[in-house]
């Protein structure tokens, strides 16, 4: 029985003591956050992590609260990830994937209400409020197949085709193995992203082989799998198969988890979120100035 996590530090974890190879991990802290950084480097490793080649980096500790301003500091310290994974220059493209009406799924929809778009600023006017100094940014907010009829990636490779993007910056809700990761962490990654991963409704990806250009994938965990929640409890009590586990969870292993304060979890990460694209962005422009032009 497979214990789900879309975490490549969660994943990276459950195979120490095993085969390690090919993965490469550093601790570090940023701006009073635990970073975890875990490179996987060939493709018998991201097979053995079910996870793509690349880099995935990891952000705990995270104290969010009504006002994103309070969260400055991880703000700012996020937004420096995102911004080493970022071409120096160009058009870059933010979408928010998931389905707003689902409040564990709704992270991407809302954190495309604070992002700052500004590839329409143009002419004298940008010129003489200082705005034509903003970088050029476009953001959408998918939807998903249900509400649509259109997988995200073909109205994303749309949206590619015709304003050629130099990159991507794609925002979704994700699925933890612990549950004490659930809303206050966030994993940034360059490998690209899984639409519906965080539901369990893994579409078409959104990658460099699917667009042709670098895709960043930013995630706050908001579900777990009733069969990694129930792993994660009682691990450490006695010694538990995957077998015995599948057993004992019967027709409830499919469910998925979220905790009752979902909709003040998701609405706080996505302006952290939304807020950290921002300043990695518009790095010519400090945070106080962003926050009052989002506002």
């Amino acid at each position: 029985m497979e214990i789900r996590t879309d975490l490549a530090m969660e994943a990276a974890a459950g195979s120490r003591g095993q085969n390690t190879q090919g993965v490469r991990i550093e601790k570090y802290d940023r701006a009073g956050m635990s970073m975890t950084s875990v490179e996987i480097l060939t493709e018998e490793a991201a097979n053995r992590l079910k996870k793509p080649i690349g880099r995935y980096v990891t952000a705990e500790e995270l104290h969010l609260t009504a006002n994103f301003r309070d969260s400055r500091e991880h703000t700012e310290g996020l937004a420096e990830e995102i911004r080493r994974m970022l071409p120096e220059s160009g058009t870059v493209l933010v979408a928010g994937l998931g389905n707003r009406e689902i409040t564990a799924d709704a992270l991407g929809p809302k954190s495309i209400s604070y992002i700052l778009a500004t590839r329409h600023f143009q002419g004298e006017l940008a010129k003489s409020t200082g705005l034509d100094r903003l970088r050029s940014v476009a953001a959408v907010a998918t939807g998903v197949l249900g509400q649509t009829g259109l997988e995200a990636t073909e109205l994303i490779c749309s949206i590619v085709r015709s304003i050629r993007p130099c990159a991507l910056i794609a925002i979704d809700a994700l699925a933890a193995r612990s549950a004490s990761r659930l809303g206050n962490t966030v994993q940034i990654g360059n490998s690209g992203i899984a639409p519906g991963s965080g539901v369990g409704n893994h579409r078409m990806a959104l990658n460099e082989e699917t667009l042709g250009l670098p895709v960043i994938g930013i995630g706050v965990p908001t579900v777990v799998d009733a069969a990694a929640l129930a792993y994660d409890l009682l691990q450490p009590h006695e010694a538990l198969s995957e077998k015995t586990l599948e057993e004992r969870l019967g027709k409830n292993r499919a469910l998925t988890v979220t905790p009752g304060n979902i909709d003040v979890l998701t609405d706080r990460a996505a302006k952290l979120v939304g807020m950290a694209v921002n300043c990695a962005l518009h790095s010519s422009f400090d945070f106080d100035t962003l926050a009052a032009l989002t506002s």
